[in-house]
């Protein structure tokens, strides 16, 4: 929905924070400059805290997998576990984050909204650069915090004469950071793996996100999106799938920094990190030219939606100096079309 047309939205009455709320002037001066200079900061860096929070969870979990059962520590985890954490990590990051930037936490997603014009191209590459980020950081904590097991299992796989073999395999230990091929999987069928799968997910997310779509609302996109991850996770990922190539990319740093270039992945690190750019293009274009309908009526759950962000944009725009509400699309015309239009835009 364009936001031009957004602004002929019948809108119930709206209370916003502020005026329930009693606010210190530090507060107030602190909006002010979040609304005016530092929007770009916080956007990043919830884009950035995102990609933290399901990455920390899918990883932490397939550490716990991958290391406890090398380690003899049965019932730690499971593939199951694994793609459930992977799903509540998704859930969490688009409810605590999307609202500040718009929920995409990938950069095909970020590709893609530009690409549709929904999304300016000039905030694309910091979006990027921050999800990437949030990936590599996620991995470097959690390196930490498993650091003593790591070395366990390094140490005893050196004692066996197996280290050079195993560690940077999906089953060795900086497999649990940086993805690689699985063991005798041909690089053909692994990129047909990763595409179908990409596609299939980049469907659901397009379809959660389409405000005509009744089984889908604001409110149970998040869900819908997560799970369509965890079924991937839970089908295909013995084959070898990566989905996000901020997750791939951050991870795959990290693990170069902590055992150099072997940790590289060889041909297979392409297939991870590009493979869903083409595979989610093609599911937008999909959609948007198969299964779409414009002249589908919008549901009352995503009006409300986007009154509601219409509402915030005038209110955080007339309180902080920026415009008055007649002003609204054209001062700040891409930021409230990107949030309002697509805040649960998200793929991992």
């Amino acid at each position: 929905m364009a936001t031009a047309g957004m602004h002929h939205l019948r809108r119930r009455d709206v209370v916003h924070y502020a005026d329930i709320e009693p606010r210190s002037n530090a507060f107030v001066g602190w909006e002010r400059v979040r609304h005016r200079q530092a929007h770009w900061f916080v956007e990043c860096a919830a884009e950035f805290m995102g990609v933290f929070f399901y990455v920390y969870a899918g990883v932490g979990s397939t550490a716990n997998f991958l290391l406890g059962g090398a380690a003899g520590i049965a019932g730690l985890s499971s593939m199951f576990q694994i793609g459930a954490a992977y799903a509540f990590g998704i859930l969490f990051a688009l409810i605590v984050c999307a609202p500040t930037s718009g929920g995409h936490f990938n950069p095909v997603i970020t590709v893609c909204l530009t690409l549709l014009g929904k999304f300016p191209a000039k905030k694309a590459p910091r979006y990027i650069a921050a999800q990437i980020l949030g990936s590599y950081v996620a991995c470097l904590l959690i390196y930490v915090q498993w650091y003593d097991y790591i070395k366990e299992v390094t140490e005893v796989l050196e004692a066996s004469g197996k280290l050079e073999a195993v560690m940077f395999t999906p089953n060795g230990p900086a497999g649990v950071f940086a993805l690689y091929a699985p063991t005798g999987v041909s690089l053909g069928r692994i990129f047909l793996n990763e595409f179908v799968c990409d596609f299939l997910i980049g469907l659901v997310i397009f379809a959660s996100v389409d405000p005509t779509n009744f089984g889908a609302t604001p409110a149970t996109g998040p869900w819908i999106i997560a799970f369509a991850y965890a079924t991937m996770v839970w089908g295909y990922a013995t084959v070898g799938i990566a989905t996000n190539a901020a997750r791939d990319v951050g991870a795959r740093l990290m693990a170069l920094t902590i055992w150099g270039l072997p940790a590289g992945g060889g041909s297979y690190a392409a297939i991870a990190a590009l493979t869903n750019f083409p595979a989610t293009i093609c599911a937008m274009l999909f959609y948007t030219y198969v299964l779409s309908d414009s002249s589908r009526t919008v549901t009352p759950a995503w009006v409300d939606y986007f009154a509601a962000h219409l509402a915030h944009a005038e209110h955080s725009q007339e309180s902080h100096g920026r415009v008055g509400p007649h002003n609204v699309a054209a001062a700040d015309n891409d930021s409230v079309r990107s949030k309002a239009s697509h805040q649960q835009v998200e793929s991992v």
